[in-house]
């Protein structure tokens, strides 16, 4: 699988992962989001998407989705901090979707 963005292709897993995790960009994730059945990034969706990102550039691994929503309390309230309001954003949630958008790696386990 691959998305083409600015005229370069770039390869997904068949699941649709980065496979080179450099290659990412906000163009990128605009069109893994739209093989995500979303149809457009607002400033929320970009926020969990820059938080995650950030998470693994401190951490080297993505951030399970209990711990990510104590981040999201942190800093933006209690509003905007449980699984239902990561999945209103991101129809299969944090792991199979938010990350898949920002570029991270897969998670062993998930598909």
């Amino acid at each position: 699988m691959e998305a083409v963005v600015d005229g370069k292709a770039i390869q997904l897993s068949e699941a649709g992962w980065l496979e080179n995790l450099d290659e990412w960009s906000e163009a990128l994730a605009a069109e893994i989001a739209k093989n995500e059945h979303i149809d457009e990034l607002t400033q929320e969706h970009w926020d969990i998407i820059n938080m995650a990102r950030e998470y693994f550039a401190d951490n080297g691994a993505v951030c399970e989705p209990r711990a990510f929503s104590k981040l999201m309390k942190k800093q933006y309230g209690k509003d905007r901090s449980d699984q239902k309001y990561i999945y209103s954003l991101f129809p299969t949630g944090l792991i199979k979707c938010a990350n898949k958008i920002a570029g991270l790696p897969r998670p062993k386990g998930c598909s």
